[in-house]
């Protein structure tokens, strides 16, 4: 009998009977955007469930990511990472800026504080750093720096949702921090995001920007676009938040059967939470190194023949596709171990649903040799 495959993460659906009474809300209102009751009743819960200030909700991570760039109002270079989703890089250029990319931290494949301090210039107006796999970033060192050269920190915290540090949102450090709600997140509208912001008057100005600019009927006194959050994306997001722990508690489980088993394999290593975490298991990355005898890219094959469809999150880096290469090139800035991170790197199944026997199928597909 052929197994089903195994895919690296799989959407939270909850049930459907719930989802189509919040559609009833929909269609009782005869409200679909710009707005409507669904969207401000689930910015109320997001900023009371995760203990920030404001949310403001966008149809997707990227787009908030670019509003949240634009409404700092930066100018010349961004000090940011290559290992991430190229959408933080993106993020950047759209807004006329040059990413400036630097190494990583080994242990936690962050961006590394040192490599930010030597990268700054006259030119240096905002540091982009990304909680990769919902990891804290050395959120410390990076607003010691930040107060010190004048700059804007933006958080690109796609896989962060809900994560606590020091026992606090972190959510709450930075200037902006920017969520994904895209399907494959913890925490899903299909598509969607949100910035986080700490006072009322950044928050307007978010709203504005997500509108077109438009501040009154007549009056368009910026050049926003249209990063509307629909009440459909909404509804899902409220459904979202009634099964969450529930969600939550089940990759918790995964990820201690994967931490167990793969503590007895040589040469798979573990992306350990950094200290004072409480982590949200949005994704369970591995690297693969000496004295595994085989490559990443050899075990990514093995796996996709079992019919396990791993990730190899992030590969290649940033700096290394062709849409940003020779900008990093120029800048002759070295990145050995973010490159050793990308070669090395592979994110194993992680998802709600996924029961004990397909943990323990790809746990014996990686001992066996």
């Amino acid at each position: 009998m052929t197994s089903d495959p195994l895919y690296v993460t799989r959407p939270f659906l909850p049930p459907l009977a719930e989802f189509v009474s919040y559609l009833d809300e929909i269609w009782r209102s005869g409200t679909l955007t710009n707005a409507g009751p669904l969207h401000n009743r689930l910015e109320e819960e997001l900023a009371d469930y995760l203990d920030v200030d404001h949310v403001v909700l966008f149809n997707n991570g990227t787009i908030a990511l670019v509003t949240a760039i634009q409404a700092m109002n930066l100018t010349g270079e961004v000090v940011t990472t290559p290992y991430s989703f190229v959408a933080t890089a993106h993020a950047i250029s759209w807004n006329n800026l040059t990413p400036v990319f630097v190494d990583i931290d080994p242990q936690t494949l962050n961006i590394d504080p040192d490599q930010i301090e030597a990268a700054i210039t006259e030119k240096t107006s905002a540091i982009v750093a990304v909680h990769c796999y919902g990891n804290p970033c050395a959120v410390e060192r990076i607003e010691d720096i930040a107060k010190r050269h004048n700059l804007c920190v933006i958080y690109d915290a796609a896989h962060a949702f809900g994560v606590t540090y020091k026992g606090e949102s972190l959510l709450r450090w930075g200037h902006l921090s920017v969520l994904s709600f895209h399907a494959t997140k913890v925490f899903n509208t299909f598509e969607g995001g949100a910035i986080i912001c700490h006072d009322e008057e950044t928050r307007n100005k978010l709203i504005q920007l997500r509108n077109f600019g438009i501040s009154g009927e007549t009056t368009v006194d910026a050049i926003g676009l249209n990063g509307k959050m629909s009440e459909v994306q909404a509804a899902m997001g409220l459904l979202q938040l009634r099964h969450l722990d529930e969600a939550l508690s089940s990759r918790q489980a995964i990820a201690l059967q994967y931490r167990e088993a793969l503590a007895r394999l040589d040469g798979i290593r573990c992306v350990d939470s950094v200290a004072e975490t409480a982590p949200n298991y949005s994704y369970f990355p591995v690297l693969v190194d000496a004295p595994y005898p085989l490559a990443r890219d050899e075990v990514y094959a093995k796996l996709k023949a079992c019919g396990i469809f791993a990730r190899r999150y992030f590969y290649p880096l940033i700096s290394n596709m062709s849409a940003y290469s020779e900008l990093a090139k120029a800048r002759g800035h070295e990145l050995p171990v973010a490159a050793h991170a990308a070669d090395t790197v592979l994110c194993l199944p992680i998802y709600p649903g996924l029961d004990r026997t397909s943990v323990n199928r790809v746990i014996d597909a990686l001992a066996s040799r």
